[in-house]
């Protein structure tokens, strides 16, 4: 298991507080999630919300510093793709009658205080 020799945290439970950040900040923009970690066969969507009628399936991306890149630049053509089609399966298993999708990336970067910081990128692809 790999620990971040920063802040001592997991991959995962740094990417897990990213996330929750993440959540709280579409809840403070007006949004309503609507899921969070939703999994089929086919891969995981991190957060899925609403403001009226507009679906927004999220992509979060932490890190603890910028030596690999920044968070979003690890969104890659095949991750967005993917990320397409498990949308249109999550709105099928739902059956949601949903008007116009937008998919969003959160970056959470943590500096070597534990500060994040976080950037949303709406209709980034």
């Amino acid at each position: 298991m790999a620990v971040d020799r920063r802040t001592g945290a997991t991959q995962q439970e740094l990417g897990r507080e990213g996330e929750d950040l993440a959540a709280q900040h579409l809840e403070q923009q007006g949004c309503t999630v609507l899921a969070r970690n939703w999994r089929s066969r086919a891969g995981e969507l991190d957060i899925i919300a609403s403001r009226g009628t507009l679906l927004i399936v999220c992509e979060v991306k932490t890190r603890s510093g910028t030596g690999f890149g920044v968070p979003a630049e690890s969104v890659t053509r095949t991750k967005i793709a993917r990320i397409r089609r498990l949308a249109q399966q999550w709105q099928c298993t739902y059956h949601r009658p949903w008007g116009p999708v937008r998919f969003d990336v959160i970056s959470v970067l943590f500096d070597e205080d534990g500060q994040a910081w976080l950037e949303h990128i709406e209709g980034a692809f």
